[in-house]
């Protein structure tokens, strides 16, 4: 997948939606794609250095996260450090910290606070746009 560039938006912050986000950029990212991904609203909480550890599943879902241990499934707390060993872009949404009066400080290691004009500019020649 060289020369391919994938650009991912994260908008909702559910269990599931993570397993989407990180399970499709690791997996681009380890094909030698270009990955970003833009976290807004909920999506945030993918990164946030605590939240991320507790993600809801979908109510009358909760046998899956039996599931997931017995498929030896990687935590999302392993797929965000292997995230960022393959180097993939993460931007936290400028607009989105300012109105639920996040800070930067409060996110894991290694993201860009950015605008959606930002994302807009790295995404306007990606292959593929993505949406969970």
């Amino acid at each position: 997948m060289a020369n391919t560039k994938v650009a991912i938006i994260a908008s909702n912050g559910g269990l599931f939606d993570a397993y989407k986000v990180f399970n499709l950029a690791t997996a681009a990212a380890a094909s030698d794609a270009e990955v970003g991904i833009f976290f807004t609203f909920e999506g945030l909480n993918f990164i946030h250095k605590e939240a991320h550890k507790n993600l809801p599943l979908p109510e009358g879902k909760e046998h899956f996260a039996t599931g997931f241990t017995q498929a030896n499934a990687p935590s999302i707390e392993e797929l965000l450090t292997i995230t960022q060993e393959l180097d993939v872009k993460m931007l936290a949404c400028q607009m989105t910290m300012d109105v639920l009066k996040l800070e930067k400080d409060q996110f894991i290691d290694g993201i860009e606070v950015a605008g959606a004009a930002s994302f807009i500019e790295y995404a306007k020649d990606a292959n593929m746009t993505l949406t969970f």
